[in-house]
């Protein structure tokens, strides 16, 4: 705890967070942000298990809050930065909306609501670490409390994180190049059991509200039909166009990506019970299985009355774990150092950004202001439930663009 106190000779503490779920493209920018900061004089401080670890702090010093927080090294950083995930840990704890149960052990006396705001709690934290600017990594549910926080006074810079891509003001996320390098390459691996028994291959990506994750891939060739939350499909018209394109492969199969928050013509998005996190977002319930089912009972009537087998796959956690790949390996180095570079500069409140082509920043408060989805008139074919190819022609190298 010694080397919390040891501020006078530096230019100020910085602290760094990961929230919300795990990509590979974490640990490479905790790298750059921590390298960067103690050569130009900053201690580095990172925060465990996102905003849980700024809730549950302990205000003594002889408390034992190893949970909560450690001192970044360069020795520390550099022996994780090529893995995948992230060593800081996370969580997706809203600071200000914990729920009684949920309170740490010493806070259960202080707040008796059913659902509390920790907010104060956590800017005193924050003092009691000696941290002057907060650097909170992480998608739009983890960023929108790093905006509470700024508006609040507090300093924070923030880095775009999230396999589905779905960061308003940023073209590019950490971890969406390796999600869909993923998906690409498993979906070619499983093309050989669904072509060996002649069956619909049915893959479902994760994707709550935004479809890119199965846009891209079924662009690369990963799949012949995919289904994206921003449009309804017919789940007719789609096993029809299933069963043609199984009838053209000479090896008898044919495959289809979804989103796990793809929604039926007729019905909402599938949730497996009511229960909702600190971001009031359900737990999704396998919309993947149930078009597999769909598609089988329903392919025998443009089969000529014979039924068609399907393999289910959810590719779930498996496209985000691991090392990343080339794009979020260099990536985050720039993102880290472009967060670095605003805190050089004084400045708060802002959300480095890729787009069109070009780094920058973006201010934070765009994440709770606007929402980034697929914009289905420009990126996707609605008659044929595809990726659209009209003009690639000034696009950036992700092709779909953030135009927040």
């Amino acid at each position: 705890m010694t080397e919390l106190t040891k501020t006078k000779t530096r230019k100020g503490t910085i602290g760094i967070l990961t929230g919300g779920g795990d990509v590979p493209g974490l640990n490479p920018a905790i790298r750059a942000v921590t390298i960067r900061a103690l050569r130009e004089g900053y201690r580095m401080v990172g925060i465990k298990r996102g905003w849980r670890g700024l809730v549950d702090i302990v205000r003594d010093f002889e408390a034992d809050n190893t949970n909560c927080f450690e001192v970044l090294t360069e020795s520390l950083v550099n022996r994780i930065a090529r893995s995948g995930g992230t060593f800081l840990h996370s969580s997706r704890t809203r600071p200000n909306n914990v729920k009684k149960n949920d309170l740490p052990e010493h806070l259960q006396d202080v707040f008796k609501k059913d659902v509390n705001d920790l907010t104060p709690e956590v800017l005193k934290n924050l003092e009691f670490l000696g941290v002057n600017f907060l650097i909170a990594i992480g998608g739009d549910d983890t960023l929108s409390y790093a905006a509470h926080l700024h508006q609040q006074g507090f300093k924070v810079v923030a880095i775009p994180k999230t396999m589905d891509n779905d960061v308003p003001g940023t073209d590019y996320c950490i971890g969406f190049s390796t999600c869909v390098t993923r998906t690409i390459d498993l979906a070619n691996q499983l093309r050989t059991s669904a072509g060996s028994h002649e069956r619909f291959l049915v893959l479902e990506v994760f994707g709550r509200y935004a479809g890119f994750t199965a846009l891209m891939p079924a662009m690369a060739g990963a799949a012949n039909r995919c289904l994206i939350p921003e449009y309804q499909f017919d789940i007719e018209k789609l096993t029809e166009m299933m069963v043609r394109d199984w009838h053209r492969n000479p090896s008898h199969y044919s495959v289809v990506l979804i989103s796990e928050g793809a929604m039926f013509s007729d019905g909402e998005m599938i949730f497996s019970g009511d229960e909702v996190d600190a971001y009031g977002h359900k737990k999704l319930g396998g919309i993947g299985s149930m078009v597999g089912q769909k598609l089988q009972e329903l392919s025998a009537n443009y089969n000529n009355g014979r039924m068609i087998n399907t393999i289910e796959q959810r590719l779930g956690y498996i496209v985000r774990s691991g090392n990343p790949d080339a794009l979020d390996s260099f990536v985050p180095i720039i993102f880290g150092n472009l967060a670095f570079d605003l805190i050089q500069a004084g400045k708060s409140g802002r959300l480095v950004s890729l787009r069109n082509g070009k780094y920058g920043d973006v201010r934070l408060e765009t994440v709770i202001e606007q929402k980034k989805i697929v914009d289905v008139e420009k990126y996707y074919n609605t008659e044929r439930y595809r990726p659209l190819y009209k003009n690639f022609h000034g696009k950036p190298l992700m092709i779909m663009t953030s135009d927040v």
